[in-house]
């Protein structure tokens, strides 16, 4: 089991960065529609996706955006950020097995509310931009140190 710990508003420093990644798996592409209701067919259906200009099935642009949201929450600021917003800007499509990275920098703080702007620029596997933007978020003022939950197996079917 792994640990998740916080880095709170006060260690946070302009300049820090953090990288989060995942690989997009069928299985992920799939509860994603399930979960978002999403299921254009550019998503799901291997023979429709072949007629459109990505010539293969590409993952929802929110799923690159969740990916922000989980590198948010787990590592920088971590356990007991609140997310606030997001610009973000698609650049290129990922697709199945696409391995994602977040790689984010902390541009921005206001003391007064505790907000924190980082630069989100994600990349795939090949170093190519998938997406680039920013979030905002308040950081915790208590320091978190815990188990990360185990997730249960999803059977699709």
């Amino acid at each position: 089991m792994s640990i998740l710990e916080n880095v709170t508003f006060d260690e946070i420093e302009i300049g820090r960065t953090a990288s989060y990644s995942k690989t997009l798996s069928e299985e992920d592409l799939v509860l994603f529609a399930k979960v978002s209701g999403d299921v254009n067919p550019v998503h799901l259906d291997a023979e429709f996706a072949k007629t459109t200009q990505f010539g293969e099935r590409i993952a929802h642009g929110m799923y690159t955006g969740s990916l922000v949201s989980a590198a948010l929450g787990i590592v920088l600021p971590g356990p007991g950020t609140i997310y606030l917003g997001q610009s973000l800007r698609f650049r290129a499509p990922v697709m199945v097995n696409d391995t994602i990275t977040v790689n984010m920098e902390v541009v921005k703080k206001r003391d007064d509310k505790k907000f924190v702007t980082l630069e989100c620029t994600i990349v795939n596997q090949h170093g190519k931009k998938v997406a680039t933007g920013t979030a905002d978020v308040i950081a915790p003022t208590e320091k978190i140190k815990l188990d990360a939950p185990e997730l249960p197996n999803i059977i699709i079917g």
